[in-house]
């Protein structure tokens, strides 16, 4: 048996999966006594946890319960692992939940990911989300840790600086002889077409406010995929940012090239997490911190 409440562990399990038929396969029980167990919790708190709509989600009053059953079981875990004690039937293993960029994802986090994985067995479920915004994810209890570019920790968590991620303006030759021709100035800028990975994306208008100081509305692709970046810009559909470490081979084969090499975006960037006396945690800091340095610049 768990030794966190069988009611919290449902309740939490339900949030991660997303559904109670998929918390239910999870903790080997049936999605009656799941439902049943989340029930009595909401009747005992008198608070309705759950938005019982696919995909299920927290209410708010789930949110708050969520930011302290999240470490609680991260603690349990760690108990079991520590005693060399087989985890229940009713236990499954525990994924560790953190939200990322996906700039980070496609660089120095994998290799993290993959060496924590091996050494310690550990299994992941990562939200990718656009470094402004992940630490939304953990103020409400979604994640148990996220890189952000907030340097800011908020209550109940503590924060690590993991290095500067740099941004250059990238698109093909062609592309820029074809619309910077004449300099990079307003009036390339506003009809350039610019690729952008979502609508969180605020890099490629940091870029043009750093040049012009004006807010353009250019020609926008939405493509939100970081590694698909480079080959939209190599094939002529625009022009966008991305980190230094990801173009350095593109450049030397000229599939693209630097609009201006002495304009850059850095974006610091921060791993926080629940503030926990956690072995598991210290890992994932540790690691991270390793090697995001061998990737990113110092702050």
């Amino acid at each position: 048996m768990s030794l966190v409440h069988p009611q919290l562990a449902a309740f939490a399990a339900v949030i991660e999966e997303a559904s109670f038929d998929g918390a239910a396969q999870r903790l080997c029980v049936t999605p009656s006594a799941i439902s049943q167990r989340v029930k009595a919790l909401e009747d005992r708190l008198g608070q309705v946890l759950i938005v019982r709509q696919p995909p299920c989600r927290p209410t708010e009053a789930g949110q708050t319960l969520l930011r302290k059953v999240l470490p609680m079981l991260t603690l349990e875990a760690e108990a079991f692992a520590d005693f060399q004690l087989d985890q229940p039937a009713d236990m499954a293993p525990r994924r560790l939940k953190i939200a990322v960029n996906d700039d980070s994802l496609e660089t120095w986090l994998l290799p993290a990911l993959a060496e924590l994985s091996q050494d310690f067995g550990y299994l992941f479920d990562v939200v990718v989300d656009d470094q402004d915004h992940s630490l939304s994810l953990l103020r409400d209890g979604s994640v148990i840790g996220a890189v952000t570019s907030d340097a800011k920790a908020i209550q109940g968590c503590d924060i690590h600086p993991l290095g500067t991620m740099r941004y250059h303006a990238i698109t093909s030759p062609e592309f820029k002889a074809r619309y910077f021709a004449h300099g990079l100035n307003v009036e390339a800028l506003g009809v350039a077409p610019m690729l952008v990975f979502n609508r969180k994306d605020e890099l490629q208008n940091r870029f043009i406010r750093r040049v012009t100081t004006q807010i353009l509305q250019p020609p926008t692709h939405y493509i939100p995929t970081s590694k698909g970046f480079v080959e939209a810009a190599a094939l002529h559909l625009g022009w966008c940012m991305v980190p230094e470490c990801m173009i350095q081979a593109d450049l030397r084969l000229q599939r693209v090239v630097l609009l201006d090499p002495s304009i850059t975006v850095d974006v610091p960037l921060y791993w926080q997490h629940a503030s926990l006396r956690s072995t598991t945690l210290a890992n994932l800091t540790r690691v991270f911190r390793q090697q995001a340095q061998r990737m990113l610049n110092s702050n």
